[in-house]
């Protein structure tokens, strides 16, 4: 550690590092190097001391509907420790150019350890920032999802035309997939901003997370750009490209300070009314659950419907819908907005950080139509008495996603509240995502921070769902104390 000070400070400073404390041995520095987060789900991913603070990504989509692609993404970089190279998740198309600051430098891929492996001209210390550019094409790499019982396949996906439906492309990459065709620090405890230009042909469109930008091109193949400005997590990229219908709605103001939420949703063209149906309440789902939970945290939302009958996903700004989710799915997925997006687990094993809100969510818009919360708390409860559960850190893949995630970890916050009684719940809730917006946290964080502003009986109500092997019993309803 005081290694690393003294570096910092002569880097800052503007003095030769190398006078002031020599490096490690080049052999030292390559072991630390090949040092990943060592996340206990997927210890494989993201590189220790990397902070990928911006992604600038374009992609190019000639034939919608087919898996090939040609790319280019910008990382612009720094490092909390000296790194003799940069490791980046891949396994995806093969990349043809590798740029440090604009220099062709050497690099390398592990198909075995799915990385790209850049070796910059001195290594990237603390404190600099640096820019590396990669170009690749060809056919992304294929990651089963590790938590579904059905082979999905993450990350970039491919839909073939058939009669009247056009060729399609997305991106579905919770957990692990977003490296199958994006060289990326794929963990989500380095988050980042982007920029995702998206080139298709005439007659299509794309759309992406964040707000958008002109679009660039003229009877030819055009150039959609998007701008994330807020930091997110890998996986919530959101990359769309089909013949859609853009469905614009006005802007709802609850975003932060009041600021306008941008309301748009994209439909492929032909899509039922029954299907677009389901997102006819969005702005009243909008309101509701930014009393709860604060403001809502970036610039646009809407939803992108596809036409397979795979899981929802909670990208960024743009949730990604099958035709046949419900009212209730989309409430969930809109939560994740706040939990997951912007506040982030720290590691995957904490998701029931994500899950169990946005589930809590769906309890929340229940009651606000009128409905009866505590029947669903029990439903969930007698789930999972006759299912089996577990503590909330998962311990395997296989726990990802399944009911104690969602369900005990909705539980958890349902028992806080009739701790704490409605009021203090709220603004515990908005002390919470004002806190941790922007940034990420494990259960750990979660309790310390639970006890700081609610108290030891809030924390003493949450610890038995949070690490008891059993189940505890079904919280009481809450007051509005």
């Amino acid at each position: 550690m005081k290694r690393l000070t003294l570096l910092l400070s002569a880097v800052l400073l503007g003095g030769p590092p190398a006078a002031a404390q020599p490096l490690p041995p080049t052999s030292a520095l390559a072991a630390e190097a090949a040092r990943t987060l060592n996340d206990p789900i997927f210890p494989g991913l993201g590189q220790l001391g990397l902070d990928v603070r911006h992604y600038d990504v374009a992609l190019t989509v000639a034939e919608p509907g087919t898996p090939g692609l040609s790319g280019s993404v910008t990382l612009t970089l720094t490092a909390t420790r000296p790194l003799a190279e940069v490791r980046l998740d891949f396994f995806g198309p093969t990349v043809t150019a590798v740029r440090w600051n604009g220099q062709a430098v050497p690099f390398r891929v592990d198909g075995a350890a799915q990385k790209l492996i850049v070796m910059p001209p001195t290594p990237l210390l603390p404190g600099q920032e640096a820019r590396l550019s990669a170009e690749y094409q060809g056919t992304p790499g294929v990651i089963l999802d590790p938590d579904l019982d059905l082979p999905v396949p993450l990350g970039w996906q491919s839909v073939p035309g058939e009669g009247p439906r056009a060729g399609a492309n997305f991106t579905l990459s919770e957990p692990n997939g977003t490296h199958t065709f994006l060289p990326s620090n794929d963990h989500p405890s380095d988050k980042a901003t982007f920029t995702t230009r998206v080139t298709v042909p005439q007659g299509y469109a794309a759309a992406a997370s964040g707000l958008e930008g002109p679009v660039v091109g003229g009877n030819g193949p055009q150039t959609f750009v998007f701008t994330q400005a807020q930091p997110i997590p890998t996986y919530a990229l959101a990359v769309h490209v089909n013949r859609f219908e853009r469905v614009t709605a006005p802007s709802v103001p609850v975003g932060v300070n009041g600021s306008p939420v941008v309301r748009r949703d994209y439909f492929p063209v032909g899509t039922p009314q029954g299907v677009r149906t389901v997102y006819a309440r969005t702005d009243e789902m909008l309101r509701v659950l930014s009393e709860w939970f604060g403001p809502y945290p970036f610039g646009a939302y809407g939803v992108a419907v596809v036409t397979p009958r795979l899981p929802a996903l909670e990208t960024a700004t743009l949730s990604t819908m099958p035709p046949t989710a419900s009212e209730r799915t989309a409430v969930h997925e809109l939560a994740h907005q706040w939990f997951g997006n912007a506040v982030t687990p720290a590691g995957w094993a904490d998701v029931w950080l994500s899950e169990g809100f946005a589930t809590y969510a769906e309890l929340l818009w229940t009651e606000s139509q009128g409905g009866d919360g505590q029947a669903v708390a029990a439903r969930w409860h007698d789930t999972l008495a006759r299912g089996g559960t577990r503590p909330l850190v998962a311990v395997q893949a296989g726990q990802l996603f399944d009911r104690s995630a969602y369900q005990r970890g909705a539980l958890a916050l349902h028992a806080l509240r009739a701790a704490t009684g409605d009021v203090a719940f709220r603004a515990f809730l908005h002390a919470y995502t004002a806190r941790f917006s922007g940034s990420t946290l494990t259960t750990a964080d979660f309790l310390t921070f639970a006890r700081a502003r609610t108290g030891p009986a809030g924390e003493a109500a949450l610890r038995p769902w949070a690490e008891s092997p059993g189940l505890p019993p079904l919280p009481p309803s809450s007051s509005s104390r």
